[in-house]
């Protein structure tokens, strides 16, 4: 017997109720998530039931093979890349199937020859981010990118341009795009609902700061010089390689583009425009001599065209109560600011000045911004449909960017005037921002090694 509408309803409302609470979501929110899946077109179908893209790992770290993990529930992992033959050995290792193991290289422009690879999964460090896009790209591989996309704004507006001219599919591994506390923030504050949006605040945990370190012989099966690449030619120091790469300003950012490259994305969705038109920066603690090269905490101050201010630092604000705003105790997550109050958010949770803000439903003629709730799932449609993810190759650039404004600031000390539409600096100092929108490319990893 089929259930009468009203228990049908009761049960679906149960069913809304139970998600909210386990998700820290409104009601309301649920109930519209819930009755978009319910009436969602169904993914993009295979050519054939049989047909599962091939997929390349690249970069097969820690990072590298939890993406995989993901992307091995929408086709076969065919092939891993790694300058780490420990990596290389692991990832192959894991995700062999059936007797079948995956090849191993470690030159990712051997494994862009194969045919049976259609995508690309890439997770290198920051400063091998933009050769492998160009190269993929090229080759005419769908990608899935780690954040932050690039090390510096040049090879951000490379890479737009290559993946648009060579008709592939790009999706930065931004996943708090998928994530429906973020959406709501941001739909809520591109609503109108907190008023007129006055200020933004991004806070990340800090970085690492030590130092001095030694030099040490290079590990056997790692390719050190290949591993280093574009940046400056150094003797091997365990510190610079592998997790904590991240903390030096030769091969990523530092806290700026850690943390920074997914928050800065979420205030730039909130914001709704391109980039800022000015950024300011301080270091608040500076490097060890020999030690991490990029500051472990710093400040920052951004304005953006529709006078929005953002501030990003290491470090909330003391006058702030950790047990409403972040339940967790997390120095980390975006704050918006309005004229009718703020709404805090962050991977634990969503929080408001006022209950009314969050439980209060948008009218059904409000602004929806772009849906996805599997960030890997919403790439792999994307690769069977051919339309955009939802955090396609401008996103990332346009995120990152944020990150590298900021950057330059810290390492020059003083702040810049930018112009997002033309993507330079403009007005006092511009040359000197111009010339930081780049960056010397140690021969042969320049942008000829991409092909």
């Amino acid at each position: 017997m089929k259930p009468t509408p009203a228990l049908t309803r009761r049960s679906f409302l149960a069913r809304c109720a139970a998600a909210a609470a386990a998700a820290g979501l409104p009601l309301w929110f649920v109930q519209r998530l819930q009755a978009e899946a319910g009436t969602a077109a169904a993914p993009t179908p295979p050519p054939s039931p049989n047909d599962r893209p091939g997929i390349a790992l690249i970069g097969c770290g820690g990072r590298g093979r939890t993406d995989g993990t993901a992307a091995a529930s929408y086709g076969d992992i065919v092939a891993v890349c790694d300058v780490d033959q420990d990596h290389r050995e692991a990832a192959a290792r894991q995700f062999t199937r059936n007797g079948r193991t995956p090849a191993k290289f470690s030159d990712f422009r051997a494994l862009l020859e194969r045919s049976d690879v259609q995508v690309i999964v890439q997770a290198t460090p920051d400063h091998w981010h933009t050769l492998v896009n160009l190269a993929a790209a090229r080759a005419g591989k769908d990608i899935y990118g780690e954040k932050p996309i690039t090390l510096t704004i040049d090879e951000g507006k490379r890479a737009v341009r290559a993946v648009r001219e060579h008709r592939v599919i790009f999706q930065t591994g931004s996943q708090q795009r998928s994530d429906p506390r973020f959406r709501l923030a941001c739909e809520l504050v591109r609503n109108g609902r907190i008023g007129k949006l006055r200020q933004v605040s991004v806070f990340v945990p800090a970085g690492y700061r030590g130092g001095p370190f030694s030099d040490a012989p290079v590990p056997a099966g790692l390719d050190w010089d290949r591993w280093l690449g574009q940046a400056p030619a150094t003797a091997y120091q365990k510190e610079r390689c592998h997790n904590t790469f991240r903390w030096w300003f030769e091969y990523s950012g530092g806290p700026v583009t850690d943390w920074g490259a997914h928050h800065n994305d979420i205030a730039r969705w909130g914001i709704g425009l391109d980039g800022p038109t000015s950024v300011a920066a301080q270091v608040l603690t500076g490097p060890v001599p020999g030690g991490y090269s990029a500051p472990s905490e710093f400040a920052a101050e951004l304005t953006w065209a529709d006078g929005t201010r953002q501030v990003m630092k290491t470090t909330p604000d003391d006058a702030w109560n950790g047990s409403v705003i972040n339940p967790k105790g997390q120095r980390n997550g975006v704050k918006f600011e309005g004229d009718g109050g703020w709404i805090w958010v962050n991977r634990s949770g969503i929080a408001a000045s006022s209950e009314d803000l969050l439980h209060t439903p948008l009218p059904d003629n409000a602004l929806r911004l772009e849906v996805s709730t599997n960030h890997m799932g919403n790439f792999f449609d994307s690769v069977r449909s051919r339309r955009d993810p939802i955090c396609p190759i401008e996103c990332g650039h346009r995120s990152a960017s944020i990150g590298h404004l900021i950057v330059m600031a810290l390492r020059s000390g003083r702040p810049f005037q930018w112009d997002p539409d033309r993507e330079v600096c403009v007005g006092d100092g511009a040359e000197a921002g111009n010339a930081q929108l780049a960056r010397e490319m140690r021969s042969p990893y320049d942008y000829r090694f991409a092909g």
